[in-house]
């Protein structure tokens, strides 16, 4: 995900959201319920329970799946927000939301002792998607990265820039071994977090850093350039244009695979153990390549947000932090493969958590480098028209293109994001 590709066990079915005049009014000893809009994961109930334990009765937290599409809890909660629905108490936002929803004021800030508590151990990266105009409006519940995935018998050295893994491609394809790069080439959101970790990997920018305005500066250029080059250096997969995750995980699982490398999230560890025992002894991990060393890679992952309409903030407040509690995340990142934002969680000596992440050095060691996707309202519109533009790789030419970009770029922010 997301940013929008999201490492997390998904419920096998979400409830369907309930609108405002059905939904109960009571809960709690005193008639308090606080209600927490979040995408299905199947263990968070478990989390709430144990804050609700926390609460002593003074107010119940009640889960209110979303759909499980990005878009889909997005508009949902756009269109109850903009209609000054008093029934939402805690928002579960993707990080690429925040501007958005607190530009349109519906987040309330966060200040005082719960702005310090929500900050405090938060990694930066993470952090930074929080925030908006220099003010805290939600709390990190969870981060992700994308890693790069590899088969040690075709390379036990993993490439680490983009050039040797080129490299590392042509000769095994040359060899007639497995060659292929597979990552997420399809015209959506997860084509807009390549290019966008190729723009930070070069040190570029696509926007100004206070959203408004369009810069596309020559490491944007340079990330247009190599994009093409990966995908015109025939060591992909046919089906690039087609790939988003899944079809990536499942690219690299198959047993007549001709992948060598794959760029994914970290569920993909779990799932090969599943599907491909064999190849599994041999799945190995690395950072995700960069230019002159490892790359800036975007990050993805949840916040979450109080409600500008709550008629209970400081109980919202409250049951947030709890939510998103070190212990909180250390349950979810176990239970539901949803890494942690808060940097002690990552603890060698925690047992249980190393063998539900073996790969949790590396994941760390890019979180502490990481990257964020263009901070703006308008996101949405943002990342329509990137993928737009970008599809299909092969047919980029890097100044046309970014002179494309920057027009039809520079339309989206003008546009605000916000549905009606």
């Amino acid at each position: 995900m997301g940013s929008t590709a999201r490492w997390r066990t998904l419920a096998v079915s979400g409830a369907a959201l309930m609108t405002a005049s059905t939904i109960a009014a009571c809960g709690s000893d005193d008639g308090m319920q606080i209600n927490v809009y979040y995408a299905p994961e199947q263990n968070f109930q478990s989390v709430i329970d144990r804050c609700n334990e926390a609460a002593g009765g003074r107010y119940e937290i009640v889960y209110r799946t979303l759909p499980r599409d990005a878009d889909g809890q997005r508009e949902q909660m756009v269109r109850r927000l903009a209609a000054g629905d008093t029934d939402l108490d805690i928002l579960g936002l993707d990080v690429t939301w925040v501007p958005e929803f607190a530009e349109a004021e519906w987040l309330e800030e966060w200040t005082g002792q719960d702005k310090q508590e929500a900050e405090q151990g938060v990694l930066d990266g993470p952090l930074t998607t929080a925030t908006w105009n220099d003010k805290l409006f939600a709390a990190t519940k969870n981060t992700n990265v994308q890693l790069l995935w590899y088969d040690d018998r075709l390379t036990p050295d993993p490439p680490v820039t983009w050039d040797e893994m080129l490299e590392a491609a042509k000769r095994l394809k040359r060899e007639g071994k497995p060659y292929q790069i597979l990552f997420t080439g399809a015209q959506y959101e997860g084509l807009v977090v390549t290019y966008n970790t190729m723009v930070a990997s070069y040190g570029g920018q696509i926007l100004s850093d206070d959203g408004m305005e369009v810069v596309m500066d020559e490491g944007a250029v340079d990330a247009l350039r190599l994009l093409k080059e990966v995908a015109t250096a025939g060591v992909t997969d046919p089906s690039l244009t087609n790939a988003q995750e899944q079809q990536v995980q499942q690219g690299f699982e198959s047993s007549d695979s001709e992948a060598a490398f794959e760029l994914n999230w970290p569920y993909v560890y779990a799932a090969m153990q599943a599907a491909n025992p064999e190849r599994a002894k041999h799945f190995k991990w690395a950072r995700y390549p960069g230019i002159d060393g490892p790359g800036r890679v975007t990050i993805g992952g949840y916040n979450l947000g109080v409600s500008a309409y709550s008629q209970h903030k400081p109980e919202a407040f409250e049951a947030a932090l709890c939510l998103r509690s070190a212990e909180s995340q250390r349950f979810s990142a176990i239970n539901d493969g949803v890494p942690p934002t808060i940097e002690s969680v990552y603890d060698g000596g925690d047992q249980e958590f190393v063998e539900a992440y073996p790969m949790w050095e590396t994941i760390l060691e890019e979180l502490r480098d990481a990257a964020v996707r263009p901070l703006t309202p308008a996101y949405q519109n943002l990342s329509t028209v990137t993928s737009k533009v970008l599809s299909p790789p092969e047919d980029i030419e890097p100044a046309a293109t970014a002179d494309e970009l920057r027009e039809q770029l520079q339309k989206a922010l003008e546009s605000k994001g916000v549905l009606p």
